[in-house]
């Protein structure tokens, strides 16, 4: 069944009739007039309702006002042997779906009521999928309670409402486009496009065309005619990722849509006029490529309006533990497993973790903890070797095997040499104890 549909009408034989006809997909209800619609709709949800418009003395339309009042709003379908202009248009301002003249023509209605219910569930989905967006790119639902991070949220609230150029800066796997997406869903323009393009992921003349859009005929391959991103953004938010690796051909048509708000497909004449917010990121220091003529110098300064900079996870330590526990649940459900629970000496490792591909390394590492380990307590044995490898400084550069052996040596010291309780303390199995330090 596809849901609940109500028929109302005075005559009988339409009632009669139009109910045989939906009685296979849908669970009908009737009423003679609209005082007994009313009766049913407090009592039933309906999905759809085919009203007539006149019903003696009672007209169609205000079964349609009384609908459209519901939580729950039905699909309002009206149909009239005194159908005119004036009175379709009076039906549809009122909220009505379609308007339809008598005699009904049923597979046509049937047609009309199929379109409306895919017509609903396709907002309903875009409504869904949309609210998802706003939770996932909501602040709450941006993990980081550093002040060093809630800072980045702060300037987030204050610049998305406004029409700048924001160039968001930081290391690789910081979140650059979660920010990009947040300024996005925080901006007046929430409801439009946000389109992301990598920049570094296309070649210079795959890029030009990607961007702007090409003219069929415009180079070899051009076999029909190409809209660019800067074209499907309008109105929204077109998203550059790694702007820094852009060559100086594509770097002065960007300039030139910055300039007038105009782009021309490759091959074209033609000027459009675009509605484009620019956010860029990178990992780069744009300055330093400005110095080294790398990057031009005016395009800089017009893509810096507002300077978002997302920090490195090493920044931010007190966030490490919090995310690390966010992804070990997040890919424990998509897996069936259990989050593991992360003793102390392995916390004190991972803290003192450079973290040098930031949050996008401390996700791969939950998510390989899940997969090989299925939710077994962590230890250091489930460590790879470049957690216990320090920075290494001028006076005192430590090798891991030497790390290791000081790790060893300190669980010992605090056990009073006792090799069982600094096997428990590492967190190590006592036989890979006792073969470490064999090898030791």
């Amino acid at each position: 069944m596809q849901g609940t549909l109500l028929i109302v009408d005075d005559e009988k034989n339409t009632r009669e009739g139009l109910k045989l006809t939906f009685s296979s997909k849908f669970d009908v209800y009737a009423a003679n007039g609209p005082e007994e619609a009313f009766k049913l709709m407090s009592v039933h949800a309906f999905d759809v309702i085919i009203t007539d418009l006149r019903m003696g003395q009672k007209s169609g339309m205000c079964v349609i006002d009384r609908a459209l009042e519901l939580a729950n709003k039905p699909i309002c379908i009206m149909m009239t042997a005194y159908g005119n202009i004036e009175t379709a248009v009076e039906a549809m301002k009122r909220g009505a779906y379609d308007f339809l003249s008598k005699p009904i023509h049923l597979e046509k209605l049937e047609i009309i009521v199929q379109r409306a219910l895919e017509d609903r569930n396709l907002r309903e989905e875009n409504r869904n999928l949309h609210k998802k967006l706003s939770d996932r790119y909501h602040p709450e639902g941006i993990l980081g309670n550093s002040d060093t991070f809630q800072n980045v949220l702060k300037k987030v609230a204050v610049v998305a409402p406004s029409r700048a150029n924001i160039l968001i800066t930081g290391e690789t796997g910081t979140g650059k486009e979660l920010i990009a997406h947040l300024i996005h869903q925080q901006s007046t323009r929430s409801q439009k496009p946000f389109v992301p393009v990598h920049c570094a992921a296309l070649p210079a003349n795959l890029l030009e065309s990607e961007l702007f859009g090409h003219e069929k005929g415009a180079f070899t391959g051009a076999i029909k005619q190409h809209i660019g991103r800067f074209e499907c953004a309008d109105r929204g938010t077109l998203f550059l990722d790694e702007i820094g690796e852009i060559d100086a051909s594509v770097q002065v048509k960007l300039l030139r849509f910055l300039e007038t708000k105009t782009v021309e497909r490759v091959g074209g004449v033609r000027p459009m006029h675009l509605d484009v917010r620019l956010i860029c990121a990178t990992h780069r220091t744009l300055r330093e490529e400005v110095k080294l003529g790398h990057f031009r110098e005016d395009l800089y300064y017009r893509l810096n309006v507002i300077e978002v900079h997302v920090p490195a996870l090493r920044e931010r330590p007190d966030d490490i533990l919090m995310l690390l526990q966010h992804y070990l649940a997040l890919f424990g459900e998509e897996n069936g497993v259990k989050a593991p629970l992360i003793p102390d000496n392995v916390q004190n490792i991972l803290l003192g973790y450079n973290w040098p591909g930031n949050v996008r390394e401390l996700r791969n590492f939950a998510e390989n903890i899940i997969v090989m380990y299925r939710g077994s307590p962590m230890d250091l044995t489930q460590l790879g070797e470049k957690f216990f490898v320090r920075r290494e400084t001028i006076d005192h550069p430590l090798s891991v095997k030497n790390n290791e052996k000081q790790l060893i040596s300190d669980a010992l010291s605090q056990c009073g040499g006792n090799k069982t309780k600094a096997a428990q303390l590492l967190g190590m199995p006592r036989r890979t104890l006792y073969r470490k330090l064999e090898k030791l």
